[in-house]
C-alpha cells in the first residue's frame, strides 16, 4: 500500500510540473488573426514567438501536411515562415508547433489567396452617338476568387447594372469577369461620367471588402446637321467678279468643313477645307454646283449651292469633249476651237503645270495639242486658254489613260485527264488601271470563279493580272467551252471594248484502261501452229497499241504497233511473255500473255557413266537428257522378264552403287509431254571379277612328262584344267538370251 501511494504521489508531481511549465509558456502568432488574405504575387510573413521558454524548438506544417512552399527562419524565441511570392499552392491552414522541454504547444493561422491587382477597364463598342445604342463593357482582369466579385456600373450617380458571380470556380485560376450594358445616349449624357466599381468581398478580422473603380467621362457625339451656306454677293455673277461663300454645320464635336465642286461626271473636286470659300476673277468655267460638307467621326451632312457665271460673247469649245479615255500607246489630238473672235490667242497647260509632253499647232481659230504616243506622263487635266482682246476664256479636258489591248490568255497546267486535277489560268496582259479589272471564268453557262482586283494597289504601270482555279475534269466536260471574260468597267470613261473574252473547247483525255488480250486459238500451242493475239484498250483519245516481248533481263523489246500480233508458223523460240501497252497522252495501261510453244520430245540422249560395260562392284550412273523447251517428263526403266520396271531416278539420272551381275541388262528412257513421246535404250554389261588360275605351260607339261609321271596324274591335271575353263567368265546378257 505505501508503494502504491508513492507511485501516485510521483505521477501527480510530474503532471503538476508539466502543467506548471505549460502554464508558464505562451505562444503568439503574428499577424494576430485567425485568418489573413494574401494577394497573389505579394510576400507574406508568418511569425511565431514563444515566451516563457529559453530555448524553444519550432516547426511549421500545414493542416493537410502539404509542402510549405516557403522559407523558415528561426531566431531565438521566434520563427518566421516567409512565402514570396504567394501563389495558389500557399492557400492553407498553417500550424506552428513549439516544444519546450516536455511541453508542446501549437498556434494556427489560415492564409487565403486572392487576386485583385488591377482597376476595372471600361470599353465602348463604338463612339457614343445621341440616339444610337452603344454597349459599355466593364471588365475586371485577373480576379480570384471571382465568386466573391461584384461589379456595378453607374452613369453619374445612377446605377445602370449590378452583377455578381456567385457560381463557384471549377479551378484555382485568375479570370477576367465583365459586365455589359447597352443604352442609347441622350444630350443630357454629355460630360457624364461612367463609373465601373468592382468589389471583392473578402474579409478578415478587421479589414473591409476590397474595392476598385474606374471613371471615364462619356463623350457623346452628335452627327453633323443643319448645314447652311450663305453667298455674298449673289449666286449669279459676271466674268471677273468675286464671290465668298460661308458654310456652317452643327454637331459634336464641331464638324470639319470641306468645300468641293461637282464635276460634270458627278464626282467631287476638293477645293478648300476652310469654312469660307472665296473665288476671285471668276470665269464662265467656274459656274457649277459647289458642295459644302460638314463631317465628324460619326457622320456627315451636305449642302449645295449653284453658281452661274455669265459668259462673254465669244465661245470656246474643246474636243473631243470634257473627258477622253486614251489607250496607252495611241495618238490623241485635243482641239481648242474659238467662235466669234477674229484674232484669238491660244495657250495650253495642265492644271498642275506639268510639262505638256505634246506638240501644239495653230490653224486659224483652232489650236491642236497632239499627244503621240500617249504615256502615263499625259494623264492630266489639260486647259486651253483663249484671249480675245481683253477677254480670257479657258476650256478644260481630262485625259484619262487605260490599257486593255488584247484578249485574255487561257493556259492549262497540263493536259486534261479525266479525274486528275488541273489548274486553269486566265491572264490579262498589259492592263491599266488594274484596280478596276474583273475576271470571270465560265465552263459552259456556269460560272466557275470570279476575281475583282479592287484591293490591289493601283500604280501607273502596265500589269498582267491573272485568275487561277484548280478543278477536276470529267468525261462529260468534253466539248464544253471554257470562257475567260475580262471586264474593265470604268463608267466615267468612254472607250471600247470595255470587256474582252477568250474561249477554249475542252477535250478531256481518259487514261488507257481495261486493256485486254484475246489469244486465238490458245496461248499454249504445238510447234508449227499459227496464233493471233489481239490487244484492245479503252481511253480518250484512243490509245496507241504497242506490242513488246519481255527479254530475260526484264527489258521490253518493241516488235509491233498493230493491234493484232500474228505468228503463222510458231517455233519453240517464239515462246515467252508478250506485253501489250495501250498508250495515250494521259497514261499507259499494260497487259501480258505467256505464249508457250510445245514440241514432241526429241534429241534424247541416254548414257551410262563411266561406260556401258563395267565390272562387278563399280558405280554406274545412267542418265537421260532431252533438249526440249519446256522440259518434258523423263521416265527411266529396266527390262525384266515380266516387262519393264520403273526406276527411281532424280533429274533423269539413276545411280547403281556397287554394280552386281544382275544389274546387267537393257535400260530404257522414255521422254514425253502433251504432244508426244520418244524412247531410247542401252544395254549395260557387268563382268564378274577374275579369280587366281593355275596355268600350265607346255614347258611344265614337258617337265611332267619328262619326269615320267604316271598317267593318272596326267588325267588329274587335264581334269583341273577343264574345270578352270568352265568358271573363268560369265555374261548376264547371254544368260538372258538363253532365258
Amino acid at each position: 500500500m505505501p508503494k502504491k501511494m508513492f507511485v501516485i504521489f510521483g505521477v501527480s508531481n510530474i503532471l503538476w510540473m508539466v502543467f506548471a511549465v505549460s502554464q508558464a509558456i505562451k505562444v503568439d502568432m503574428f499577424p494576430d488573426k485567425s485568418k489573413i488574405f494574401a494577394q497573389i504575387g505579394d510576400s507574406v510573413s508568418l511569425t511565431c514567438s514563444a515566451t516563457g521558454c529559453e530555448s524553444p524548438s519550432f516547426s511549421w506544417r500545414t493542416q493537410m501536411d502539404s509542402p510549405l512552399n516557403g522559407k523558415v527562419r528561426n531566431e531565438g524565441t521566434t520563427s518566421t515562415l516567409i512565402m514570396d511570392p504567394v501563389s495558389f499552392e500557399d492557400e492553407h491552414q498553417y500550424l506552428c508547433t513549439v516544444i519546450c522541454g516536455a511541453a508542446k504547444l501549437e498556434k494556427a493561422i489560415r492564409v487565403e489567396i486572392y487576386s485583385f491587382s488591377k482597376d476595372p477597364e471600361i470599353h465602348l463598342s463604338s463612339p457614343p452617338e445621341v440616339g444610337k445604342p452603344v454597349t459599355v463593357t466593364c471588365s475586371v482582369p485577373e480576379v480570384y476568387p471571382f465568386e466573391r466579385l461584384e461589379i456595378e456600373l453607374l452613369k453619374g450617380n445612377h446605377p445602370m447594372k449590378v452583377q455578381d458571380f456567385l457560381e463557384p470556380s471549377e479551378k484555382k485560376a485568375q479570370e477576367t469577369k465583365s459586365l455589359d450594358v447597352t443604352f442609347s445616349p441622350t444630350d443630357e449624357d454629355i460630360g457624364t461620367a461612367l463609373v465601373c466599381q468592382a468589389t471583392l468581398h473578402i474579409y478578415d478580422d478587421d479589414s473591409p471588402p476590397k474595392v476598385r473603380k474606374t471613371t471615364k467621362e462619356l463623350e457623346v457625339y452628335i452627327s453633323p446637321k443643319d448645314t447652311a451656306i450663305s453667298v455674298n454677293p449673289s449666286t449669279r455673277l459676271q466674268e471677273g467678279d468675286s464671290v465668298a461663300m460661308a458654310c456652317t454645320s452643327a454637331g459634336l464635336p464641331a464638324p470639319r468643313i470641306l468645300w468641293s465642286k461637282k464635276l460634270d461626271n458627278g464626282n467631287l473636286q476638293l477645293l478648300s477645307e476652310n469654312a469660307t470659300l472665296t473665288l476671285i476673277s471668276m470665269r464662265a468655267e467656274d459656274s457649277g454646283i459647289y458642295v459644302c460638307e460638314g463631317n465628324n467621326p460619326v457622320g456627315k451632312d451636305r449642302k449645295e449651292v449653284k453658281l452661274i457665271v455669265q459668259e462673254k460673247m465669244f465661245t470656246v469649245e474643246i474636243s473631243p469633249g470634257p473627258q477622253i479615255a486614251a489607250q496607252v500607246g495611241d495618238s490623241v489630238v485635243l482641239t481648242c476651237d474659238v467662235r466669234d473672235c477674229e484674232s484669238p490667242s491660244f495657250s495650253w497647260r495642265t492644271q498642275i503645270d506639268s510639262p505638256l509632253n505634246g506638240k501644239v499647232r495653230r490653224e486659224g481659230s483652232k489650236s491642236t495639242l497632239t499627244l503621240s504616243p500617249v504615256s502615263f506622263e499625259n494623264e492630266h487635266f489639260y486647259l486651253c486658254t483663249v484671249i480675245c482682246g481683253q477677254k480670257k476664256l479657258e476650256k478644260g479636258i481630262q485625259v484619262e489613260l487605260y490599257s486593255f489591248p488584247s484578249d485574255p490568255e487561257i493556259e492549262m497546267s497540263g493536259p486534261l485527264v479525266n479525274g486528275n486535277p488541273v489548274t486553269v489560268s486566265c491572264k490579262v496582259p498589259n492592263v491599266y488601271p488594274s484596280d478596276r479589272l474583273e475576271i470571270e471564268l465560265f465552263k459552259g453557262e456556269s460560272i466557275m470563279m470570279n476575281k475583282i482586283f479592287l484591293e490591289d494597289v493601283s500604280k501607273k504601270a502596265l500589269e498582267t493580272k491573272s485568275l487561277e482555279m484548280t478543278f477536276i475534269p470529267t468525261v462529260e466536260d468534253t466539248g464544253n467551252v471554257l470562257v475567260c471574260l475580262a471586264q474593265l468597267p470604268i463608267d466615267e470613261m468612254e472607250f471600247e471594248p470595255k470587256q474582252r473574252q477568250s474561249t477554249q473547247i475542252l477535250y478531256v483525255n481518259v487514261a488507257p484502261r481495261d486493256t485486254a488480250i484475246l489469244v486465238s486459238p490458245s496461248s499454249i500451242l504445238e510447234e508449227g501452229s499459227s496464233v493471233n493475239m489481239t490487244c484492245s484498250s479503252n481511253g480518250l483519245p484512243a490509245p496507241k497499241i504497242l506490242w513488246s516481248r519481255q527479254l530475260s533481263n526484264g527489258d521490253l523489246q518493241p516488235i509491233s504497233e498493230n493491234a493484232t500480233l500474228s505468228f503463222m508458223s510458231t517455233k519453240i523460240e517464239d515462246s515467252g511473255i508478250y506485253v501489250c501497252e495501250g498508250i495515250n497522252q494521259a497514261g499507259i495501261s499494260r497487259k501480258e500473255v505467256n505464249l508457250i510453244i510445245q514440241v514432241a520430245p526429241k534429241d534424247i540422249q541416254l548414257t551410262a557413266f563411266p561406260s556401258e560395260s563395267v565390272k562387278e562392284g563399280d558405280t554406274v550412273i545412267i542418265s537421260c537428257t532431252c533438249g526440249n523447251v519446256p522440259p518434258t517428263l523423263i521416265i527411266l526403266k529396266k527390262k525384266a522378264e515380266t516387262g519393264y520396271t520403273v526406276l527411281k531416278s532424280t533429274g533423269g539420272a539413276y545411280t547403281i552403287h556397287r554394280a552386281q551381275l544382275e544389274d546387267a541388262g537393257v535400260y530404257q528412257c522414255e521422254s514425253k509431254n502433251e504432244v508426244g513421246s520418244q524412247l531410247r535404250s542401252l544395254t549395260l554389261d557387268v563382268k564378274g571379277r577374275e579369280s587366281n588360275k593355275d596355268y600350265f605351260s607346255p614347258e611344265l607339261l614337258v617337265l611332267y612328262c619328262a619326269s615320267s609321271l604316271i598317267i593318272p596324274a596326267i588325267g588329274m591335271i587335264i581334269y583341273f584344267a577343264r574345270r578352270a575353263n568352265m568358271t573363268g567368265s560369265y555374261s548376264l546378257v547371254e544368260a538372258q538370251k538363253v532365258c
